[in-house]
């Protein structure tokens, strides 16, 4: 496929005296420089959501006559290759009863730094997705806020090439990147409860939930408050995006708010669960932590098949197998035809269906509690 751009224009005076030498000093990042930088983000992510469609437009469409910079060769090579790896999302997705319609993919520069002939920006993506009615109970839309690191090199001739692109968030990445690098694994306490793994097999068996106002908690409450805050952030709470990331905090949030009564002093390894003034608990925070926590209080019961999961119930994801957790996420929609829609901080999302992240996933480990 196609993944080039035109160039950005030189300088008078480059363009009078023909291509500047390897040594000449770069071309200032004006503020069309910078605008050219993200139409060529914008393009390039837009080209990846792209592949994800039915009936998926013809790819790089988006970066014809944009007036942007380039992609180096070998992040053209990368962008076909993650492409390709889409269309097997894609396909994946279908196979589990999901597909989408249409897309709409934003991306704003939030900084850029030069240094020498090296442009580093960063930027964030937002992309809002449309689910096809296949099933016919699907919500609307689903939708994420990622952030990305893209570099930018000056070539010899002064031209910008797009060399290298990064995302910056923890968590699972979202539907339309590939997977992401694999964690260390973290050693369990003896004396906790761990869960079991979940399967992850449609349909599932049936295994009802009351959601009633009689029950001890608040499921609608804790789907309300994390469709409030998967986004925008509540500034009541400390936010842990740069210190391992902020999924299980968000998570605790959302129990919080439906009525989950906090811990602050127990004899037990993990036996609290707090936020306050001076901090949060590891078992506030911390994925396995909370899982140890929830498991070994009663908090939750582990349900056999994550498509089990009903509004306020829990999914958490080992990315490697590896026998530590890596994401933790709440269940705030669940389709009649059995589909739950997961919301979660890192990268920030809303109702992405259990359906993407299998399709995204296919080699990890699922954790499903009830809450």
């Amino acid at each position: 496929m196609s993944l080039s751009a035109a160039l950005l224009p030189l300088s008078a005076a480059h363009a009078a005296g023909g291509a500047p030498t390897a040594g000449t000093p770069a071309p200032p990042v004006t503020a069309a420089t910078t605008d050219a930088f993200g139409r060529l983000a914008d393009a390039v992510l837009t080209d990846r959501t792209a592949a994800l469609l039915e009936g998926a437009p013809k790819a790089a469409a988006a970066l014809k006559a944009t007036g942007g910079v380039r992609l180096a060769a070998t992040a053209a090579r990368a962008e076909a290759g993650a492409v390709t790896s889409l269309r097997g999302t894609r396909s994946r997705l279908a196979a589990l009863g999901e597909a989408y319609t249409g897309a709409d993919t934003k991306v704003t520069v939030d900084s850029t730094r030069l240094r020498g002939r090296t442009a580093t920006v960063q930027v964030t993506e937002s992309t809002t997705l449309t689910y096809a009615k296949v099933r016919g109970d699907e919500p609307a839309t689903t939708g994420f806020t990622a952030h990305h690191r893209l570099t930018f090199t000056a070539g010899p001739d002064g031209t910008w090439q797009l060399t290298r692109e990064r995302l910056t968030d923890k968590g699972p990445r979202p539907v339309n990147a590939p997977a992401p690098a694999t964690a260390a694994p973290t050693v369990r306490p003896g004396a906790v409860i761990d869960a079991p793994r979940a399967a992850t097999t449609y349909p599932a068996p049936a295994k009802p939930k009351n959601l009633g106002t009689g029950t001890t908690y608040k499921y609608a409450a804790m789907a309300a408050y994390a469709e409030k805050y998967w986004k925008n952030y509540n500034t009541a709470y400390r936010r842990y995006n740069s210190a391992g990331g902020d999924c299980t905090n968000f998570v605790s949030q959302s129990l919080f708010a439906g009525g989950w009564k906090q811990a602050t002093s127990s004899r037990e390894d993990y036996g609290t669960w707090y936020s306050k003034t001076s901090g949060e608990s590891d078992t506030w925070i911390g994925v396995n932590e909370w899982s140890w926590f929830t498991q070994t209080a009663k908090r939750t019961t582990a349900l056999a098949n994550a498509y089990q999961m009903d509004v306020g119930d829990l999914l958490q994801m080992d990315f490697d197998k590896d026998g530590s957790k890596d994401h933790s996420m709440m269940t705030t929609y669940r389709s009649s035809s059995g589909v739950p829609y997961l919301t979660y901080h890192d990268t920030d999302t809303y109702r992405r269906s259990l359906s993407s992240l299998l399709a995204s996933y296919p080699n990890s480990a699922y954790y499903a509690y009830r809450s």
